[in-house]
């Protein structure tokens, strides 16, 4: 039996939102790889192991699915959302690269809704025009890159994704995220804080930055900056907000 890799994404949360060819890696897997969360949203099934395992191996976790894929299995390594962003492609990856022999295998990367762009979608179109996706988590890397990447993208006017911005073991990261937004962008500039989207649990909230508080966020919580020219279309319920495609000179 030929063994293979597939890192694949799972979508923000709705069965929906799995695209047809992650659902048939998954349909073909022998074994499913991957966070604790991500793995139970895969349907049991005879023939197929599922390996749940802490958020914080993802290099043991990579290592794991290339060494049965070796063996002959078939294995999808599950991520939340797109594996290729923020996720578990590149841990994948730097494991190859550390391990040459695993170069020689069947390793594929099949796409996924991301967070932030179902997040969006929901609110319309408020990253129309250039925008940039920041993981406010310090975990992998210091706080200082951290806002000079914040301070960068506020000044040259970019919309922004951010991912991870508030946990209970890093409460103060998007309160610090809030005061340098504060420093560089008017008090209108537009927040959307976005929960669980396309989940039971889904909240959208658009506010202005000069109302967004800390507790407005927390790690199921995608939040999206407007640029300068992105704009509220008032409307009964949750208004539409986009960022228009035009940029003058």
């Amino acid at each position: 039996m030929t063994g293979w890799v597939v890192i694949a994404g799972l979508g923000p949360g709705a069965e929906a939102l799995v695209t047809p060819e992650v659902s048939d890696a998954l349909a073909q897997a022998t074994d499913i790889v991957g966070y604790i969360p991500y793995v139970r949203r895969v349907t049991p099934r005879p023939g197929l192991t599922l390996h749940e395992s802490d958020n914080r191996v993802e290099l043991d976790r990579a290592r794991h699915a290339l060494e049965m894929a070796q063996g002959g299995k078939r294995v999808v390594v599950v991520s939340s959302g797109d594996p290729g962003v923020f996720a578990m492609a590149a841990a994948v990856f730097e494991a190859v690269e550390a391990e040459p022999a695993f170069a020689a295998l069947d390793i594929r990367v099949l796409p996924g809704i991301t967070a932030m762009l179902a997040a969006a979608a929901r609110a319309g179109a408020p990253l129309g025009h250039d925008f940039c996706a920041i993981n406010l988590s310090d975990n992998l890397k210091p706080w200082a890159l951290i806002e000079k990447r914040l301070r960068l993208a506020a000044e040259g006017d970019f919309a922004m994704g951010f991912y991870n911005p508030r946990s209970a073991s890093r409460p103060e990261g998007f309160v610090r995220t809030l005061v340098v937004l504060r420093e560089t962008c008017e008090p209108e500039r537009v927040v959307i804080f976005a929960r669980a989207v396309s989940t039971a649990e889904e909240a959208i909230r658009v506010v202005a930055l000069k109302d967004a508080t800390p507790d407005m966020a927390d790690m199921r919580t995608v939040v999206l900056v407007g640029s300068s020219r992105t704009r509220v279309i008032p409307r009964d319920g949750a208004p539409f907000v986009y960022t228009p495609r035009f940029t003058p000179a």
